[in-house]
């Protein structure tokens, strides 16, 4: 059957080629009309692939090459051509080859005057136009000379005509030798002026040509000269104003799109106004990058016009995409035990695992030294990070995290309140339509830590006497009352330390200053930052992720090419600056003071654009011209109730939570004096998109056309005269963690806890890198116990690799205070297990404010595979106890990194597959011969039926090459732990479960630490090597048999979400495309002009069209 249909088809394909006929072709166009009219486009398709195109194309030539060509066939030819050639790839070439498109060009200029004929030509020519060597051909033969001919100036007549020959135009200007052409012969600055007369003219705002006008000029705009012309006819002038009164209609959408492309295309580009690009600080005796100078624009920055493209879709169908990244070899992804270093170095670590070789009685009289458990100064020890709940269950609000309403909490099981759960969590609102001072009072200020309103403490010093300005920053004088200070600003802080809140967990402004001195900074920093110094407490509510205002993104840009056409109220005043004399002598009273030189700060420059607008630029990380991301700043001297704009404008990365309801953090120092001293999340009409300003090719590895981009919010401070420091994420400094560690080691029980912080090694800055063990002391020195403690498994965690991951601490923070808790759960935890944790391994960084590196300009996780003792201390050693570890039969059951995520949101694990990874790659290797311990997947199964913030669906065990050098893979190739993973947290904070549209406190990232604690429990639980003592224990926990325990984690798993995760980020409310090779343009328009095929088609009478008011098209330009 299906030999006769095709064969039916090659009839009338080849009579309708050899035929002269008029009444048999007329038949024929007809029966492949209707054939082609009904079903898919399968059979459109399968005419195609039997020659369907070359026999159109043909009659077409031959029909016109007549003495006297008959429109009654061209026209349904023409039609027919124009349906055909939307589903051809290759329909452009074989014109080509058959010369049609000269003779279709004829016919359109034969026909200028007769508006139906000459339509159906340009429906043809838009088809041909769909390949980029076809319209070059077309330009060269005066296509563009013709079509505006046909582009008049505003009219109400023949609107159909004039639109397809825009739409031609704009297709054909696709082609670099054609954009090249229309610059050359003066065709801008007349497309712009169309684009004006249309515009003025339209009062129906139908703008039924202004998108293919505009695309014509965003095709012109990808070449170089193209922008000058742009820019030399005023088109940033025109466009700006004409397109005001289109931002609040929706249905404009599309024609503002593209004006913001051609706008943010032709915004002239320039260099950060930085004296370099290098970063403020050097750090000598490691490898330097190279000097450089004041960055002049080159053309090399800039994308070469180039010759002419090929085109890039023939035979798209057949083309696969595949993820190149994947690791595909078998061997490289096989784990291959070895050694790194010789054997004989890994004796060097045996003295960091004294619990398997010590004197108890020894270590008992050390710990006893100079401290007795009852006679502790610090915080009481049986603190666990709150909330702690079971996904379905979240945070009462009256279960307070300070005060005596947390011991009754720690008293708690952690398995038993996973039991119980929780009731509603507490949370306020926030979204675009609130007041400034709503806004203000939403995220915090002036709430006591129960939630309420708090009336103010009674300081010691009255609040007129503040020295904002000396409090907010303070030195660190080896003593207060005999610094060299002057003693009235001695006595002023000692005053203010006594009025500081006791019972603020794991903190002490006096230990944190004594130990800030300590800390040595590559710009030897002298002042501390108020929030380190004086402490944090979270908020008693969650806050709500920050509702998008529509078209906010789109107002910023408008306002950006404002500050560039109309400059009059632009300052442009330096205020700041790393690399200048400070202070700057001539900075007006009544700007905003910034300030960065402290443990962690990151601010660079900050330039007043307008009175209550600055841009700021970030630092780049150490020895390097990159990582510019984090930013922790002071800034002082703000009115309140003033919108204050803030422009972070040389961020890397290409997009961000920030478009997805993150905030950045506040810490306001006047609220923090009246008692509510914390961080929290804050901000409003914020946005990040791509800007204009340029990166070197120097700094992108010679790669041109990459931009920095912006990260815009605005702020409206709950002070007058304030100080108040902001930054991209709860900061945690090395400071603050020695100080923890400090703190955490004094308030355990040395008689039940085994807590042993030492250095694992100095860092190049100088700084010791921690290294702590946490497990529990055996029950006595007898030989028995003695085995059963030497014989428990070595759990390894780190964090912080990363310097700007400050979430990354903030879960290690919960993790180190739940493991020294006396929560039963923690003490079944010592019992079973060893903890070897290094809770910072980029010291340096986080010291010196980096976002991404160590002193050396490197990336620590990427120097996993081969690290070296002098260039990375840290990695090299931490990689060395490993391996030690390994050597004596004590492989770690789980190691795991904690980072944070700027581009997802939630929490999430990262793991090792060999299976999955070949799967997803479609290797053709075989995966049944491959045997692999599928373990991996446990755990954080289990973290998705406990942990509120977790989510299964996040997680990927896939190998790339571009991570074989991390800690996650190295660890589970070079040491065989199968589960070996990196734990991800969002910036940002949860898109499922009970925390579904909050952003993450540094309560709920403790919290997170804390389960991760109890799933490494539940996973030893699991297993079948679990001891039967372990089991009654845990069972006991929870009031329940041991047989019922498997049932009860079981059902724990009902509460949790079940909603997959197709894409981590829902659609932008607005999505604006930045780049120059959008293809946006391309597919909506072939569905209108079948469309308009369509309706042509049952036309009765194909005389003059009829006449059209633009308000018929409306519809069209989406």
């Amino acid at each position: 059957m299906a030999e006769q249909e095709a064969s039916g088809l090659q009839v009338l394909l080849q009579t309708l080629q050899s035929s002269s006929d008029k009444e048999s072709i007329l038949t024929i166009l007809q029966v492949l009309g209707d054939l082609l009219s009904v079903g898919t486009d399968r059979r459109i398709r399968y005419m195609i692939s039997k020659g369907g195109s070359e026999a159109l194309l043909q009659t077409l030539v031959d029909t016109a090459r007549t003495a006297s060509p008959d429109y009654d066939i061209l026209l349904p030819l023409l039609r027919l051509l124009a349906k055909v050639g939307l589903r051809d790839k290759k329909f452009g070439q074989k014109a080509l080859e058959l010369e049609a498109l000269d003779v279709t060009l004829i016919l359109a200029r034969k026909n200028l005057s007769h508006s139906q004929n000459l339509l159906h030509c340009l429906w043809a020519l838009r088809v041909f136009t769909s390949s980029v060597t076809t319209g070059a051909m077309l330009g060269i033969n005066g296509a563009m000379e013709l079509l505006l001919k046909v582009i008049t100036p505003y009219t109400q007549k023949h609107t159909q005509v004039i639109r397809a020959a825009t739409e031609v135009l704009a297709a054909l200007l696709k082609s670099k030798s054609n954009s090249r052409r229309a610059v050359n012969r003066g065709y801008v600055s007349g497309l712009l002026r169309l684009h004006q007369d249309w515009h003025s003219h339209d009062t129906a705002n139908s703008y039924v040509l202004i998108r293919a006008l505009l695309l014509c000029l965003k095709h012109i705009a990808n070449l170089r000269s193209g922008r000058e012309a742009f820019l030399a006819a005023q088109g940033m002038e025109i466009l700006f104003s004409t397109t005001q009164n289109c931002l609040d209609d929706k249905i404009l959408e599309p024609v503002v799109s593209i004006v913001l492309q051609i706008l943010r295309q032709c915004y002239p580009k320039s260099p950060l106004p930085l004296v370099t690009a290098n970063s403020a600080y050097t750090f000598p005796g490691t490898r330097s990058i190279t000097s450089d100078p004041p960055h002049v624009l080159t053309e090399e920055d800039f994308e070469e016009d180039g010759e002419e493209e090929e085109d890039k879709d023939l035979d798209s169908e057949d083309v696969k995409e595949e993820d190149d990244d994947l690791e595909t070899d078998v061997n490289k992804l096989s784990s291959k035990p070895g050694l790194d270093r010789p054997a004989e170095e890994l004796m060097q670590y045996e003295a960091m695992c004294l619990e398997l070789s010590c004197n108890f009685k020894e270590l008992e009289s050390e710990a006893g030294d100079d401290l007795t458990f009852d006679e502790t100064q610090y915080t009481n020890h049986h603190h666990i990070p709150t909330p702690v709940s079971l996904k379905g269950c979240c945070l009462n609000k009256d279960q307070v995290f300070w005060g005596h309403e947390r011991e009754a909490t720690a008293q708690t099981s952690l398995l038993s309140r996973v039991k119980m759960g929780r009731s509603n969590l507490h949370l306020t609102k926030k979204g675009p339509g609130m007041s400034p001072h709503q806004n203000v009072q939403s995220k915090g200020f002036g709430l006591s830590s129960s939630g309420s309103k708090s009336p103010s403490i009674q300081p010691l010093i009255k609040e007129d006497t503040w020295d904002i300005d000396v409090i907010s920053c303070p030195r660190m004088s080896a003593s207060l009352t005999n610094s060299t200070q002057p003693k009235e600003i001695a006595e002023l802080m000692d005053k203010l330390l006594q009025t500081h809140p006791k019972s603020m967990a794991f903190h002490d402004p006096y230990l944190y200053m004594a130990k800030a001195r300590r800390t040595r900074s590559v710009a030897d920093f002298t002042m501390m930052s108020f929030p380190d110094f004086w402490g944090h407490c979270p908020p008693a509510s969650a806050q709500s992720m920050l509702e998008r205002k529509c078209g906010v993104q789109r107002i910023k840009i408008f306002e950006d090419v404002r500050r560039l056409i109309q400059p009059n109220d632009v300052i442009n005043k330096v205020v700041f600056s790393l690399d200048e004399s400070w202070p700057l002598h001539d900075i007006a009273s009544d700007c905003l003071q910034f300030f960065s030189k402290f443990e962690s700060g990151n601010l660079r420059k900050a330039i007043q654009v307008r009175e209550f607008e600055y841009d700021l630029l970030v630092n780049a990380d150490v020895n390097s011209a990159q990582h510019q991301q984090w930013f922790y700043f002071r800034v002082t001297g703000m009115r309140t109730a003033i919108p204050y704009r803030f422009n972070i404008i040389n961020c890397e990365k290409p997009n961000s939570q920030f478009n997805y309801g993150m905030q950045p953090t506040l810490y306001s120092v006047k609220e923090a004096l009246l008692g509510r001293p914390g961080w929290v999340r804050t901000g409003y009409e914020i946005c990040y998109y791509k800007n204009h300003y340029l990166q070197s090719a120097a700094i992108t590895g010679g790669a041109s056309g990459k931009y920095y981009y912006t990260l815009t919010f605005t702020i409206t401070f709950p002070h007058d005269e304030d100080a108040c420091y902001l930054a991209y994420h709860y900061p945690y400094t090395y400071t603050t963690l020695m100080t923890h560690l400090d703190i955490l080691e004094k308030s355990v029980n040395p008689k039940q806890v085994y807590f042993r912080h030492e250095v694992l090694c100095q860092t190049l800055g100088g700084n010791p890198c921690p290294l702590v063990t946490i497990t529990a002391r055996p029950e006595s020195n007898s030989t028995d116990h003695l085995e059963q403690f030497r014989q428990r498994p070595y759990q390894v965690i780190t964090a912080r690799v990363h310097p700007g991951e400050s979430n990354a601490s903030w879960m290690m923070k919960g993790t180190l205070e739940f493991l020294v808790s006396s929560d039963p759960v923690a003490q079944l935890l010592r019992e079973s297990f060893i903890f070897k944790i290094i809770p910072m391994l980029n010291p340096d960084g986080v010291i010196n404010g980096n976002h991404r590196c160590s002193l050396r300009g490197e990336d620590l996780n990427r120097q996993w595979l081969s690290p070296k003792a002098h260039l990375q201390p840290t990695i090299y050693h931490t990689k060395g106890l490993l391996h030690y570890l390994c050597s004596i039969g004590r492989r770690p059951m789980v190691f795991c990194d904690f980072h944070g995520h700027s581009q997802k949101k939630n929490v999430f694990l990262y793991g090792c597959s060999i299976k999955e990874t070949l799967w997803q790659a479609e290797s053709t290797v075989g995966t049944s011969d491959l045997s692999e311990d599928v373990s991996y997947r446990t755990l954080p199964k289990i973290l998705d039926k406990l942990a509120p913030a977790f989510t299964m669906s996040s997680c990927s065990f896939l190998v790339e090459k571009s991570r074989a050098s991390t800690a996650r893979v190295v660890v589970w190739r070079e040491m065989g732990v199968p589960r070996s993973y990196t734990m991800e947290s969002s910036y940002c904070g949860c898109n499922q479960g009970p925390y579904q549209g909050l952003q993450f406190g540094t309560r709920e990232l403790e919290e997170m630490g804390a389960m991760f604690c109890l799933g490494l429990l539940i996973l030893e639980l699991k297993s079948v090597s679990c001891s039967h003592q372990l089991l009654t224990r845990a069972a006991t926990l929870l009031n329940a048999t041991e047989e019922s325990l498997d049932h009860h984690l079981q059902r724990c798993s009902s509460s949790s979400s079940t909603t997959s995760e197709l894409d981590d980020e829902p659609p932008c409310l607005e999505e604006i495309d930045y780049s120059t090779d959008s293809s946006s343009d391309q597919e909506g328009n072939f569905s209108e002009l079948d469309r308009q095929i369509q309706e042509c088609a049952f036309k009765k009478d194909e005389g003059e069209e009829e006449e059209e008011g633009p308000g018929q098209e409306r519809k069209a330009i989406s």
